[in-house]
């Protein structure tokens, strides 16, 4: 593990000034702010359409794009986006033609009446899903090569920061979208949701200009070590020509990043470790994809959410983000992951004192704070561990296989979490206990796998 006790806490804390770190906090935010679009808004403004909670809840399937991005991942990391990636290299290239694809929806989305056409909004809405994962697979490659392969210190402040951009993201952004809804709606804008959209939009073009401060650098090493896997693999073919050659690339890129996995950790250990990513943030999941509808139905306003989930819970976030990678840097990973875990099961019970007690702005404000505080250390030690895990020469593909099996935990299960409080009868007391129990079996996994992990840690 990760021990870096001879060290100041402000020694420590220096490598966050690092101007790679504000270029990783903007990739981040980058990240996040598409969930703001397809998550919470988009909950909201079906639930305001009087739709019910289970169709909320099963509209979250979108988000299972993100479990399979690394399917199309070896080719995001292989090809190329023509004119795009001469201009502004490779990442970049992708990342640019995805913003475009986003801010198109936005548009769409602006015309589109949610009861008339639910079919058309959730297809954009997928659309959108697929554009911002496809996005994540170079986003994540291109912050992690950012850093040094053996700088540990600064992989860790690294995934920090990124944490940091991607709350950002997804909190301000939450901001921007609820007092703009709130606003257009208070002056009689029917609309008001289709507006707030194409005010989105704007967002998306503004992040793409910060884009052009980040660089990206060129490595031949990874192109090097590619073509070898290519090479080996068109000599276990035998015979060399056109068909064998293109069987030979194909196979090294969808091949090479799951082989280079498997034979660096062995397979039981492997597995071990996709369990427990599977498993990691479920019960999180369960309870973010209810939460706006949750506070909605105890009586708390757009303007409410914003302020105290929002503003307040962003606010709580970058800071104990921050301090979540100052303890991975000191303590290690692992132990980050198990604190996390205890702390994501602690803080979901606070749901349910609030679930019992009348409306309350004080219990409301606790327990924001307190889930976001999990959540911060969660994620930070969570971004930590896998980015330490992936192999360089296949950073992109490891990485979004790595990212979307978690993911995958996180959005085919929630995806029912509306249904399940239906089936409680409304009792979000219930529903949050079980939502702690939920983290346990990744625990357990984590537990037996711990001591035969291969970190990329000096």
């Amino acid at each position: 593990m990760l021990e870096i006790k001879e060290q100041s806490l402000s020694e420590s804390f220096s490598v966050y000034f690092d101007k790679r770190m504000f270029r990783i906090l903007l990739l981040g935010a980058i990240s996040g702010f598409p969930w703001v679009l397809i998550g919470s808004s988009l909950s909201l403004w079906l639930k305001e359409e009087g739709l019910s909670r289970s169709t909320v809840g099963w509209a979250g399937l979108i988000f299972a794009v993100y479990a399979f991005n690394y399917l199309w991942a070896p080719f995001v990391d292989r090809l190329q986006i023509p004119y795009l990636a001469k201009k502004l290299g490779h990442r970049r290239g992708w990342i640019v033609l995805m913003q475009i694809v986003i801010f198109i929806c936005l548009v769409t989305w602006s015309f589109i009446n949610p009861i008339e056409n639910l079919g058309l909004l959730i297809t954009v809405a997928l659309i959108i899903a697929i554009a911002s994962a496809t996005q994540d697979i170079t986003l994540d490659a291109l912050r992690i090569e950012q850093v040094g392969e053996n700088e540990n210190r600064s992989m860790a402040a690294g995934a920090a920061m990124a944490v940091v951009g991607w709350w950002s993201g997804y909190k301000l952004g939450g901001v921007i979208a609820l007092f703009t809804a709130q606003y257009l709606e208070n002056i009689g804008v029917v609309n008001y949701w289709q507006m707030t959209f194409l005010i989105l939009g704007i967002v998306v073009v503004l992040m793409n200009i910060g884009l052009m401060f980040v660089h990206e650098l060129y490595s031949a090493d990874r192109l090097i070590k590619q073509k070898e896997t290519d090479k080996l693999i068109e000599s276990k073919l035998g015979s060399k020509n056109i068909i064998t050659n293109f069987i030979a690339s194909i196979s090294s890129t969808l091949g090479g990043p799951i082989i280079s996995f498997f034979k660096k950790n062995g397979f039981s250990i492997a597995i071990g470790i996709l369990s427990f990513i599977f498993l990691f943030k479920i019960g999180e999941a369960f309870l973010g994809r209810m939460s706006l509808v949750f506070y909605k139905e105890i009586g708390f306003s757009k303007g409410d959410i914003a302020i105290y989930s929002k503003t307040l819970g962003w606010i709580t976030t970058v800071i104990f983000t921050l301090l979540g990678g100052l303890f991975v840097i000191r303590a290690g990973v692992l132990k980050a992951m198990f604190l996390a875990g205890i702390l994501m099961a602690a803080t979901n019970l606070l749901f349910t004192i609030l679930a019992w007690s009348d409306k309350s702005e004080l219990l409301f404000a606790i327990a924001v704070i307190f889930d976001d505080i999990a959540a911060a250390f969660a994620t930070v030690a969570f971004v930590a561990f896998i980015s330490l895990l992936v192999d360089r020469t296949y950073t992109a593909t490891q990485y979004a296989l790595l990212a979307s099996i978690g993911t995958a935990g996180r959005t085919t299960l929630a995806s029912s979490s509306g249904a399940l409080v239906d089936w409680l009868n409304g009792d979000w007391g219930t529903f949050f206990i079980l939502t702690a129990i939920m983290v346990v079996p990744s625990l357990i996994c984590l537990w037996f796998i711990k001591d035969k992990l291969k970190l990329n840690e000096k």
